[in-house]
């Protein structure tokens, strides 16, 4: 399965993951000049920029190790973006690294880092 396939599929298993979980799903794939936001969700009074890392099992490395300091800033630049234009009210932010682990196409295990960085 190719890349951009396979991060199709864990940003399905990451969405619907957040929505069992009680989260609104406010965006999905939230492009801006600095960077990319795969979902932005909304719960509890906290508005959530989640990156989603997928991988194959068997994988060397754990998926959220591939959210480098470059990736972090380009995703709170695209955050306060966001922000300033569509939620300028909301106080309560965080980002979040959800990990998608997958054999074939079948879901193999889902880990919600909250607060990730």
């Amino acid at each position: 399965m190719d890349s951009i396939l396979l991060g199709a599929l864990g940003e399905h298993y990451a969405a619907k993951h957040l929505r069992y979980n009680n989260y609104t799903i406010k965006a999905s794939n939230y492009k801006t000049y600095t960077g990319e936001i795969d979902l932005i969700a909304f719960k509890d009074d906290v508005l959530c920029f989640v990156e989603v890392k997928t991988r194959q099992i068997g994988g060397m490395l754990p998926p959220a190790e591939a959210v480098d300091v470059h990736k972090q800033e380009n995703i709170k630049g695209a955050a306060a973006v966001y922000i300033n234009k569509i939620a300028p009210s909301f106080n309560k932010t965080r980002f979040d690294i959800i990990e998608v682990l997958v054999e074939g196409k079948q879901l193999y295990s889902i880990n919600h880092i909250e607060n990730a960085f």
